[in-house]
């Protein structure tokens, strides 16, 4: 960045437009998401009241924004917690949310807090809450999110309703950082008094709070009568059936148990469209399924039996027998649609079941090789488990699958426990690539389940990837970043499985997103 650039960076208008703009246009994908219904694209009067029932698909990890680890803990978090910054539906374009935000220079942030805020237990949401927070997510022992803030220096209380970042370097990500994890505020005095119990009894200052959490059963969020917006938080409050079998999550919807069942796999589409008393939204999402390597893990050091996996895998194939074709192939961490695609990867792992041979042949495993995978139990899960072993097998990989609950086993390959060589999930999206990429393959990142140095050069991308400030520039930082990473096979990407969502005609209101991860914000129950 040049010193002429900073200058007239300096005089930007601080709505977070212009160069900022092209922070966080992770969403300027084409297309708009199609819905199966006018009353879906028609805004509606809100009507205020009543309880909305949710089929959800999985218990969350934690109800702590910087504890969790899992990306199915959004759709709960975001009833609890309000973040920083918020992001368009459509385009994840970063707007204001608890605060505004500018940067007078290129390493400094300033954050200006909305007044009148308060948690759920009463106490301000002002400067020394969000230093809390920030400082929190960066530097505590428990922090899952300290990737995200890796450049931030110094957080100042600046005024009682103001806080300015100090930056390491320029950080063109930070805006969609915030509207994220590390944008999530919770209670200070909630979250000193209880430890890590609050993991699992949340203050926040979102527009419902939380009551209750029966593991692995059910989720209750009553309304925060004191929140600070008037146009959004209709329902009275919100019930989470944590129901892991998606197709008895739908059929709840369809006998009228539940208002709401979102992640819905496409095998029950017919289902959704048969059914006269309930409505569905489609459209694509950043949402990855993939296999997530341990690189600490041998073989799965050794890069030509990653390659090997990856050329073995008949992607088109796995988009029509587990997604039903609602879907598209994956030959990197971003989609098609995403600004930040880069065509040329599209050849580098073509289907080649002999190239897969020969290079495990050189890696020293001409008989084959076993490997552990961790799975989940659900049907869809089952079902892509064996999709992959059939087609790994070909080739002389031989897989053994534990399966658990989400949390679970993704708490086993990630956490202290890296029980699996690999884990067959999904990658669920963030608001920049730059949080993708960090979060999956940064040394210390909770994602690279190895904790493996995947180099200096990447190192240095991620980086520049923050300080670039045009979205041509970035665009050509993440082009060589994402060839590193597949040139690599530090990942074997499978597919983008598109958003699909069945509510009771009485929903109205639901704005989809990109993420593909539900918001409450917007629904009222009328009828």
């Amino acid at each position: 960045m040049t010193d002429a650039q900073d200058e007239r960076d300096a005089h930007l208008p601080t709505t977070g437009l212009t160069r900022r703009d092209l922070m966080v246009m992770a969403g300027a994908a084409a297309g708009t998401l199609a819905t199966g219904g006018a009353a879906w694209a028609q805004a509606t009067a809100a009507k205020r009241g009543g309880v909305l029932k949710v089929s959800a698909s999985a218990n969350p990890s934690s109800l702590d924004p910087a504890t969790g680890g899992a990306g199915t803990d959004h759709s709960f978090l975001w009833t609890i917690y309000d973040t920083l910054v918020e992001w368009d539906y459509d385009t994840l374009k970063t707007k204001p949310g608890l605060a505004s935000f500018n940067f007078p220079d290129p390493r400094t942030m300033v954050l200006d807090i909305k007044p009148g805020i308060s948690f759920h237990d009463g106490t301000p949401l002002d400067a020394a809450a969000v230093k809390f927070n920030l400082d929190r997510g960066r530097q505590d022992a428990r922090s899952n999110i300290k990737a995200d803030l890796q450049n931030v220096a110094q957080v100042d209380v600046s005024g009682p309703l103001q806080v300015t970042i100090k930056l390491a370097r320029p950080d063109t990500a930070l805006p969609a950082i915030l509207s994220d994890r590390a944008g999530m505020m919770a209670s200070p005095k909630a979250v000193q008094a209880l430890g890590a119990e609050h993991d699992r009894k949340p203050v926040g200052a979102g527009p419902w709070k939380f009551v209750s959490w029966s593991a692995n059963e059910k989720i209750v969020v009553t309304r925060a009568d004191k929140y600070w917006r008037a146009d959004r938080g209709f329902v009275d409050g919100i019930e989470f059936s944590i129901i892991p079998e998606l197709a008895t999550g739908l059929r709840a919807v369809v006998a009228g148990q539940n208002d709401f069942a979102y992640q819905v796999p496409p095998r029950l589409m017919p289902l959704i469209d048969k059914a006269k008393n309930l409505q569905k939204v489609t459209g694509p999402t950043l949402y990855c399924l993939q296999l997530y390597f341990n690189l600490a893990r041998k073989p799965l050091d050794n890069l030509k039996v990653r390659q090997a996996i990856n050329f073995a895998l008949d992607r088109n194939a796995f988009v029509k027998a587990s997604l039903a074709g609602v879907g598209e192939p994956a030959y990197m961490n971003l989609p098609k649609t995403h600004w930040a695609f880069d065509e040329t990867l599209v050849g580098l792992y073509p289907h080649n079941l002999d190239k897969a041979r020969a290079l495990l042949a050189e890696a020293g495993f001409k008989d084959g090789i076993d490997l552990t995978v961790g799975s989940y139990t659900d049907q869809d899960s089952v079902r892509r488990s064996e999709i992959v072993g059939e087609q790994l097998r070909k080739v002389g990989i031989r897989l053994k699958f534990i399966t658990g609950t989400i949390p679970e086993i993704s708490g086993q390959f990630f956490g202290t426990e890296k029980k699996f060589d690999m884990l067959l999930s999904a990658w669920t999206g963030r608001p920049d690539p730059s949080m993708t990429y960090s979060l999956m393959y940064s040394k210390d990142a909770y994602f690279n389940a190895g904790r493996v140095d995947t180099g200096k050069e990447l190192a240095d991308l991620l980086a520049e990837s923050r300080v670039a400030e045009r979205i041509e520039g970035r665009k050509l930082i993440f082009w060589r970043l994402q060839r590193i990473v597949m040139e690599q096979a530090l990942v074997a990407p499978l597919a983008f499985q598109y958003e699909l969502d069945a509510a009771s005609q009485k929903v109205k209101g639901y704005k989809p997103n990109l993420l593909g991860k539900p918001k409450y914000e917007f629904i009222s129950l009328q009828g």
